[in-house]
């Protein structure tokens, strides 16, 4: 089994009713859901929505303020339309906009939203990175 690899990205939200709303306006189908915490199954991983209270208990940390927008999610897109139009949908569903989409210094395109807990995204076209069928992204070598 390769050692770098990621099975599951967990977020801690304030409310969960609102983050599923969110997620759901997006396009993301619930995989599964239980009393405080909802999966989404992605290519090879889950992502979770978890309260932020019973997140810190869960982590040995009962108590803890967790925090959001230090580290940042991406999805690479085909093309530019393609990530004007998920970060359209973002915002229509209740997004920060964080910063616009736009030309790149290193010659792609993309934008930032945070959602309604403030966790970073960004959506890009990279045409130095081309995606393979299934939509992944791998480093050319």
């Amino acid at each position: 089994m390769p050692v770098n690899r990621v099975t599951m990205i967990t977020l801690g939200v304030h409310d969960i009713g609102r983050s599923r709303g969110f997620y759901g306006a997006l396009g993301w189908t619930e995989a599964r859901a239980m009393d405080g915490v909802v999966f989404y199954q992605m290519d090879g991983m889950l992502l979770s929505l978890f309260r932020l209270g019973p997140l810190a208990a869960d982590q040995g940390r009962p108590g803890a303020e967790l925090g959001a927008g230090a580290m940042t999610l991406a999805q690479n897109f085909r093309d530019t339309a393609a990530v004007d139009a998920a970060f359209a949908r973002a915002l229509d569903a209740g997004a920060t906009v964080l910063k616009a989409p736009a030309k790149t210094l290193w010659g792609g395109y993309s934008g930032y939203f945070a959602d309604p807990d403030g966790h970073v995204w960004e959506l890009a076209y990279n045409p130095h990175w081309p995606l393979d069928e299934a939509g992944r992204t791998a480093i050319p070598e």
